[in-house]
């Protein structure tokens, strides 16, 4: 059988078997970021220091990789309960980064016709994952100046009767820190669960974790990703013990590995490190934030998390992106999330700030 012949079998086989929605979709797309000031992934630019490097390495030699992680490690759940602040009555499961906890929800919800609702823009893997799992995702859009439409989300709510909505807060894209009164709206209105995305609450201060005991059907995200700890892929997800007890079922055993227990447990004795990485992170964005707000022609949005999201002169988005790239400073160019013109720059050392904010301030003026 020759090439095309075996392609275009295979292909017609794919168009047999493979769902339709999963056909017409793209593949999650990352940059390549070799030799380049990376800014485009919401990262903690902070490495560790070579003495605190040398304590880690020491305790992953302790490490038994021989045998199966431990299914639910309690000394490391004790230690993301106090640093998260989750509530004693709360219930915590850990997942292999935000998004399997995403998916773990809405597999337990995944009933033909059922809808997930989410305000549009925000963290892309929510429609992404929704779609993977079959059910239909709606985006209700958010106000020009990014903040939440809370009468148009109570009427989604009310018309679609959604098995979940979504709160990613601070919102991603935007950075914008929903106000708690409409949360609590979209809350109460809701008829199922309501999951909270608190990704980057280490840049914004608040947290609607003690609302845990009013709300039973809500449930709360965090991730260690944006503390410093991305190549780790460790979520958490906090709720009510009945809900997480029906979750847990359809959790894959072993779905954290021995290194990444081990490394996240010591990094939370070393909290203090992080949270004054955080600090650093916060003032630095203030700092970017006011230099991108004096430069000609850029709509800055105010921030809540540690990423900054801009908008160029009408049709020069793309533009400004390939000559920031030449440059060798990566950011995210929102285009393909339905926002042209829109670009996004995380909060990076200061002297990628510094960078960043030479190389922008040349390509305005080409």
């Amino acid at each position: 059988m020759n090439t095309s012949s075996r392609d275009a079998r295979t292909d017609d086989r794919i168009a047999d078997w493979v769902r339709p929605q999963i056909r017409a979709l793209r593949a999650y797309h990352v940059q390549l970021a070799a030799g380049l000031i990376k800014l485009d992934a919401m990262e903690n630019p902070y490495a560790w220091p070579p003495e605190v490097v040398d304590e880690w390495s020491a305790t992953l030699r302790e490490v038994s990789l021989n045998r199966y992680p431990d299914p639910a490690p309690q000394a490391l759940m004790a230690s993301l309960r106090e640093f998260a602040g989750v509530p004693t009555d709360a219930a915590l499961m850990l997942g292999n980064g935000s998004d399997e906890l995403i998916q773990l929800i809405m597999l337990a919800l995944a009933v033909p016709g059922r809808k997930v609702l989410a305000a549009d823009p925000a963290f892309s893997m929510y429609r992404m994952i929704s779609l993977f799992v079959g059910l239909e995702f709606i985006g209700v859009p958010l106000r020009a100046d990014f903040d939440l439409d809370i009468e148009a989300m109570l009427a989604a709510i009310a018309e679609h009767r959604p098995a979940m909505v979504l709160i990613d807060r601070p919102n991603n894209p935007s950075g914008r820190l929903f106000a708690a009164a409409d949360v609590r709206r979209v809350i109460e209105a809701a008829p199922g669960l309501v999951v909270v995305d608190e990704a980057y609450q280490p840049f914004s201060g608040e947290t609607v974790m003690p609302w845990l005991r009013e709300y039973p059907h809500l449930l709360i995200l965090r991730t260690l990703s944006k503390m410093g700890l991305a190549g780790l892929r460790l979520g958490l997800l906090v709720g009510n013990p009945a809900w997480m007890a029906e979750l847990d079922k359809i959790r894959l055993p072993y779905n954290i590995n021995v290194l990444t227990q081990a490394s996240a447990r010591f990094a939370l004795g070393h909290s203090k490190m992080l949270e004054e990485q955080a600090a650093r992170i916060r003032a630095d964005r203030e700092y970017l934030y006011q230099s991108m707000a004096a430069m000609p022609g850029l709509k800055v949005q105010p921030s809540r998390a540690n990423f900054i999201l801009f908008r160029t002169p009408a049709g020069q988005g793309e533009r400004i992106f390939a000559g920031l790239l030449a440059r060798r400073v990566l950011i995210k160019n929102l285009a393909g999330a339905g926002l042209p013109d829109c670009l996004r720059v995380t909060v990076g050392t200061p002297e990628e700030n510094l960078a960043f904010l030479a190389a922008l301030a040349a390509v305005l003026q080409e």
